[in-house]
């Protein structure tokens, strides 16, 4: 029969997959070298161009940070290098990514509100950040939780 073939071929396909990921690393590795990759990415991002970064300070948030938004965007692009290598690296991971689990959560926050307020503004980034915040937060309950943390 037909469904015999499919059935064949989806269980050789289930099976290839199962022995790709006995090989694969952790996800808790595969998660951790992500969100670094991604802080790292996005702090060179805005130290590079600094101006497509600072469209999302919206006019009313401007007055209320102590420095222009281009110099804001240069300074958070400084530590999100340093934090996202750290991460990736998997050194002062614990501190490293508690900092990108409260700022990608006060991101949300300031996205949010911005949503509400500026009628659907920035609603594609906030949507993105939310799932970012809670793989922040899954790479600081497990670097917590590791007995053998590194420094």
């Amino acid at each position: 029969m037909a469904f015999d073939g499919l059935s064949a071929r989806a269980t050789s396909v289930a099976d290839w997959a199962a022995s790709v990921a006995a090989r694969a690393p952790e996800p808790t590795t595969v998660a951790r070298v992500g969100l670094g990759a991604m802080v790292f990415a996005a702090g060179v991002h805005k130290l590079l161009d600094p101006l497509s970064w600072s469209a999302y300070v919206v006019p009313w948030l401007a007055p209320v940070l102590v420095v222009s938004p281009v110099t804001f965007v240069l300074a958070n692009g400084v530590l999100e290098v340093g934090f996202g290598a750290a991460i990736v690296a998997d050194r002062y991971t614990a501190p490293a990514s508690a900092v990108a689990a409260v700022s990608l959560s006060t991101t949300c926050l300031y996205l949010a509100v911005v949503f509400v307020v500026e009628g659907g503004l920035f609603g594609d980034v906030l949507a993105r950040d939310i799932g970012l915040a809670g793989l922040a937060w899954a790479v600081l309950i497990d670097s917590l939780r590791r007995p053998t943390r590194t420094p």
